[in-house]
């Protein structure tokens, strides 16, 4: 399958656009239509003794500026000064950009690098990454995404790497070339014996040490999981590559300097960017008719003592409670501490914290995590059961969808240990066993008779590390190199698991799925571990979260598609609680009431007979014809208008040069510098390049040269182009693109599409379920229930359903939409009424009745969803209560 990438997602290019803001000022990079004089230059580069090295010609006072304009963009609070680290003479300001999991992390900061060069000519870039999956996995994003960012950087070449210690002469290379560099490194490669090969003079490098072929070209490093790389070697590491600024890239940010963007949690989840989570509790009753013991943990305290702490049955005044216990020394009676004669026979004979186990008199061994007694096992087996059960559901739903609209859906199992699923032979473990009994049950179910279900051994596999020595199947932490090639056939395979042709649909994986990969059509998640997980949930749900990819490799935005289902091992309550408090931790955001309980999903069924009901069809004979928009307006209102937008905006001023003055002591440490004076200069341009400024207004708004060019006459601003030619350019693309957006909606028109409507039969295939919270009962509908996405929404439904006048209304479905300029706009309700005559309207509820407090892209959509009914002669108008239809 080949993945279609969507190159126009807003938020993504916020975030982008936000990064190539902070340099505001910086010229531009070189074209073929630029002026120049014999002094002139690369702006985005300097020639030094080492090779080519960005160079910055921004003040940290400009910068600051740029920053806090950013900022108030983006509504985040105002950075009173530039945050960094200085050293020696330099200042490396780092800036940190907040993006969910699953909403395109890597994508957004790729793309930034190559927007910075495009804009500004810089060409050295590293990227930091804290272990091997994460570094794994932006190397196979590059593969990815390598032709999709040819087409939009015209073929620019991009000489991406990985740092190998054993090819460290390489870097040389890095410096000299002119091309975009991107190096990708382990933070783990500053330490140990790859520090010493970056730190060692070489005879490849002329003497030279490697690092000081990265030092000396200033580059752009990004961090990504930065939260990771706190600790203070892993600083200096950083800050010994001599960056000219760090961009931090991460969900959860621990220190969060100079916040450029955030696309936190409840953001990313309100607008549906990434799939809705909900819960399927597997619990255990206790049965107390057999000793149950689990090792919750073993550790060496600080007064040199052995602790182990154990989950058993106690007995108390009415029944038993299970509960934790702690045991500090050999001789220990379980029997006696709990008062149960079950447990006769299990004194404790040995404690070791070494190698993480507990023996007992009666020949019992248990390490930590492990669990006796109890109904562990039975409890896995529903887990598994009900996984795919749920993958079998949700195979089914998306059968009764139009062929180009289906998807794979693959389902993913976390264990804790390797051998319960593969032994050291490669035979079936019990979870391997139990999985494909319950795929065999299920498979044969006449529910499930129309799906495709390969034979079971094709549709299961697992994703584990093996011992170089035997090719034994181990256990693994996830953080050395000994696990890359479990991590490179998981990247290989990322995006055959895509495909319908590919039998494999349920996964199984220790530890090396939980960070650095996910899989946008992960739709259910199991944790079958034989205790509680204490893997972070973030962290857990984020391997499913990315929206879902349809055969024709376009994302998928349906939401009643795009739903993760956790199997877990604990009570809903208390999965949404822990979930909750991490995401409010790590962000200071309420993430309460988005999580559902997969128990009250209910499904909304159409009403018997409503294909018959008249008042539903002739209201969508009205509203469901197709239409095309056409765009025109005055070029000459255009070039008046934006002119003098223009002329209004603040004066442009000359950049500056930072200019420091610092004293040099020489110490038993070293040479220290102090700084002592400090100025600003402003940069004088005359006889320096200016850049083709019409090519650049041009290919942002799709204007003819002549139209901008007459922009900039009558703007009578021309004269200041000479202070700051990048200044000058920013300011006069934002005044003409507000005015041609207003020009284009006001001058937008539709029309039919002959023959071509919305089908009936889409109801029928666009299956409709919601849960209990978001659902409410009507009378006058097609549907026996409404849902609501707002309490506005809410109340609106509530006081319809009550008008008597009021025959029918229909939330309208999210695949009705409305094509306008700047995306496609879906509608919020049609409604059939009776008053003098019969009466088919569409109305779009908002909180407000003063439009102007909505976004602009709001309004606009708004506008175009307006001139479309006016095409189908249909009444529609914004609202914000059922009175005011």
């Amino acid at each position: 399958m080949k993945l279609q990438l969507d190159a126009s997602q807003r938020f993504q290019l916020d975030a982008i656009q936000s990064v190539v803001d902070l340099f505001k000022g910086q010229p531009l990079a070189g074209s073929t239509f630029e002026m120049t004089s014999t002094l002139g230059g690369e702006f985005g580069l300097k020639q030094t003794e080492m090779g080519l090295a960005n160079h910055l010609v921004l003040s940290d006072q400009g910068i600051l500026s740029n920053l806090q304009e950013v900022q108030a963009r983006n509504g985040l609070t105002h950075s009173g000064e530039l945050l960094g680290d200085r050293i020696a003479e330099q200042f490396i300001p780092h800036f940190s950009l907040e993006m969910e999991t699953g909403t395109g992390k890597t994508y957004v900061y790729l793309r930034s690098l190559l927007e910075l060069n495009k804009q500004y000519g810089f060409t050295k870039f590293i990227i930091v990454v804290p272990g091997t999956p994460i570094r794994e996995g932006v190397a196979a994003s590059f593969g990815l995404l390598k032709e999709h960012f040819a087409v939009l950087y015209e073929n620019t070449p991009v000489n991406f790497w990985v740092y190998d210690s054993k090819y460290a002469s390489r870097l040389r290379e890095f410096a000299a070339s002119n091309q975009i560099q991107v190096l990708l490194i382990n933070i783990e490669a500053f330490r140990s014996k790859d520090m010493a090969i970056l730190h060692k003079e070489r005879d490849q490098t002329n003497g030279h040490r490697p690092v000081e072929f990265i030092q000396a070209t200033r580059p752009i490093v990004i961090l990504d999981e930065p939260q990771n790389m706190e600790s203070e070697k892993a600083k200096e590491a950083v800050a010994s590559l001599n960056p000219l600024c760090t961009l931090r890239f991460s969900a959860t940010h621990r220190n969060p300097y100079n916040v450029v963007y955030r696309l936190g949690p409840v953001k990313a989840y309100d607008l549906g960017l990434v799939k809705r989570i909900e819960v399927d509790s597997v619990l255990e009753n206790p049965n107390f008719n057999t000793p149950f013991i689990q090792v919750e943990s073993i550790e060496n305290t600080s007064k040199n003592r052995i602790v182990a702490k154990l989950k058993i049955d106690v007995e108390t005044k009415g029944s038993p409670v299970r509960k934790s216990i702690t045991v500090v020394h050999n001789g220990f009676d379980l029997a006696e501490k709990s008062g149960r004669e079950q447990y006769q026979g299990y004194i404790v004979q040995e404690i070791n914290s070494g190698e993480g186990y507990i023996a007992f008199s009666n020949g019992i061994t248990l390490n930590v995590g492990d669990t006796h007694g109890g109904q562990t096992d039975d409890r896995m087996k529903i887990q598994i059961r009900e996984t795919v059960k749920e993958h079998f559901d949700k195979e089914l739903a998306i059968s009764r969808l139009p062929e180009n609209q289906r998807l794979k859906v693959l389902s993913l199992f976390f264990i804790d240990r390797v051998a319960n699923y593969r032994g050291e032979t490669n035979e079936p473990g019990k979870l391997a066993v139990w999985f494909e009994e319950a795929y065999q049950e299920l498979a044969s179910k006449e529910r499930y008779s129309s799906l495709n279900r390969p034979p079971v051994e094709q549709v299961h596999d697992g994703y584990f590390a093996r011992d170089k020595k035997s090719g034994a199947f181990k256990d693994t932490k996830s953080e050395n190199d000994a696990d890359r090639d479990v991590y490179a056939l998981i990247m290989k395979d990322k995006t055959r698991l895509l495909s319908p042709e590919e039998p494999l649909k349920f996964i199984f994986s220790h530890s090396a799925l939980r960070e650095g990969w996910d899989n946008p059509n992960v739709f259910q998640i199991c944790t079958l571990n034989e205790s509680h997980s204490e893997i972070k949930k973030r962290q857990e749900i984020g391997r499913g979260l990315r929206l879902p990819v349809r055969v024709s490799g376009e994302r998928c935005f349906d939401p009643q598609i795009n739903r993760l289902t956790v199997i877990a091992n604990e009570a809903y309550d208390d999965f949404a609680r822990k979930l909750q408090e991490e995401i409010e931790e790590e962000t200071g955001e309420k993430f309460a009431g988005r999580i559902k309980n997969k128990r009250d999903r209910k499904p909304v069924a159409l009403k018997k007979g409503w294909r018959l009901n008249e008042d539903f069809k002739a209201l969508w004979d009205r509203i469901s014809q197709k239409t095309v928009y056409s765009v025109r307006y005055d070029t000459q209102k255009l070039i008046q208008d934006a002119a003098a937008a223009f002329a209004k905006t603040p004066k442009i001023t000359a950049p500056t040069f930072s200019i420091r003055k610092s004293a040099i002591a020489v110490t038993e440490a070293g040479l220290e510098a102090t700084l002592k004076t400090t100025r600003e200069e402003a940069v004088n341009h005359g006889g320096k390049r200016i850049p083709d400024m019409v090519r650049y207004l041009q290919s942002k708004t799709e204007l003819t040269r002549g139209t901008v060019a007459q922009i900039l006459i009558q703007s009578g601003r021309l004269q200041e182009a000479m202070l700051n030619p990048q200044a000058f350019m920013e300011q006069a693309l934002e005044a003409i693109q507000g005015v041609l957006r207003n020009l284009m909606v006001n001058g937008i028109s539709y029309e039919k599409i002959a023959g071509d409507f919305y089908e009936m039969l889409l109801f029928e295939q666009e299956e409709v379920e919601s849960y209990l919270d978001r659902l409410i009962k009507v009378e006058h509908s097609i549907f026996d229930y409404v849902e609501y996405d707002s309490e506005t929404e809410r109340l609106f439904a509530e006081q319809l359903d009550r008008l008597s006048d009021i025959k029918l209304f229909v939330k309208l479905p999210n695949w009705f939409k409305v094509q306008t300029p700047i995306g496609s706009y879906n509608p919020d309700w049609a409604i059939a009424k009776e008053a003098d005559q019969k009466l088919y309207l569409v109305r779009e509820t908002k909180g407000t009745d003063q439009l102007s407090l909505l976004r602009t892209s709001e309004i606009m959509k708004i506008e175009c969803g307006q001139a479309h009914f006016n095409e189908l002669e249909v009444d529609f108008a914004v609202v914000r209560t059922a009175a005011e239809v």
